[in-house]
């Protein structure tokens, strides 16, 4: 008569123990995942590299720094003749222009400018990186270095720079040309942006820099990989770890956007559109929203080619541009 009594209890402990196994390997698993997130944590916290050392393998003999508006600003000076500078976009440097340079020097002043909050230039000490921000510190840069006239040319962020000067001081801009330009409201934020601004992720951008966040970046901003070569990954990498510069992304990320299209009208220097197809940062229709709005303006379309045509596609879009300095 006790036998199903100790039958049951039986079966009690059974699904006791069962319960018991199931949850000691949740645990485990859980304590393996916190184990293998803090060994990948620690094993890519990067510390800033100083500038003295950065510069050893990233300045030329043509390298310059200056402070324009109480900011360290590194730009490079090459070639002689009409000037033509050359602006940068979102976590990319002075470099971005390295083979349009070593050819557009033969005819032209070039000038290539790091902005504040990126590469060698640093970070502000006074963290305005709003885009009339940038405008300000263009003209006092230009004014210093007594530059009276010349083209300006710029790619996403600094396209943004380069189009919004020119409508305030447009006397002064002989030609403009806009690569892949930022300027209306994103359709989707880049990914390495919606970190940035995510107050309990941005710790992967400001302290342990994985190499991977640099590399997906790329892999957007590139239509082909296999052009995204060790030392390219590695550039973009060493100088994001400037001092600084990581804080400054963040800074940068957290602005809100201003709309300042409206001045697009204001612009009456002839402006050539130049447009990477496939772009994943900023959608090729952009390139016809600035047709519309800037008086005169052309658009030339590239095939099979990302965010930086400069980078991707070197001569292919730098034939463009220099027919269109001719013209």
């Amino acid at each position: 008569m006790q036998f199903p009594g100790l039958l049951m209890l039986s079966r009690v402990e059974f699904k006791y123990f069962t319960y018991m196994i199931r949850f000691k390997q949740i645990f485990i698993s859980i304590v393996f995942v916190l184990f293998a997130f803090s060994v990948l944590f620690i094993s890519n916290i990067a510390s800033d590299i100083p500038l003295e050392e950065l510069k050893t393998e990233f300045k030329n003999k043509n390298s310059r720094f200056v402070e324009v508006d109480g900011t360290f600003v590194h730009y490079v000076d090459e070639g002689v003749g009409t000037p033509i500078i050359l602006l940068h976009g979102t976590g990319a440097s002075l470099h971005t222009w390295d083979l349009w340079a070593e050819r557009l020097k033969d005819k032209y002043r070039v000038l290539r400018i790091t902005l504040p909050g990126f590469g060698l230039s640093g970070p502000r000490s006074d963290k305005k990186y709003k885009i009339k921000d940038y405008v300000n510190l263009l003209e006092s840069f230009v004014e210093k270095i007594g530059v009276k006239k010349f083209y300006l040319a710029g790619n996403s962020l600094g396209g943004s720079i380069a189009w919004l000067y020119t409508s305030f001081y447009d006397i002064k801009v002989k030609k403009l040309i806009l690569i892949n330009s930022s300027g209306f409201e994103f359709d989707e934020i880049p990914f390495v942006i919606k970190i940035a601004r995510n107050n309990f992720l941005n710790f992967l951008i400001k302290k342990i820099s994985p190499k991977f966040l640099i590399k997906k970046s790329l892999k957007e901003v590139y239509y082909d990989d296999k052009l995204i070569s060790k030392s390219i990954i590695n550039r973009y990498y060493k100088l994001n770890l400037r001092q600084g510069n990581r804080q400054a992304f963040i800074d940068r990320a957290l602005i809100n956007y201003k709309d300042h299209t409206s001045r697009l009208n204001n612009i009456e220097s002839p402006t050539l559109i130049l447009w990477g197809k496939n772009d994943e940062w900023i959608n090729v229709k952009f390139a016809q929203k600035f047709k519309t709005m800037i008086k005169g303006s052309r658009v030339s379309i590239m095939n099979e080619t990302g965010h930086i045509p400069m980078e991707e596609k070197p001569y292919e879009s730098l034939k463009i541009i220099e027919d269109f300095l001719v013209d």
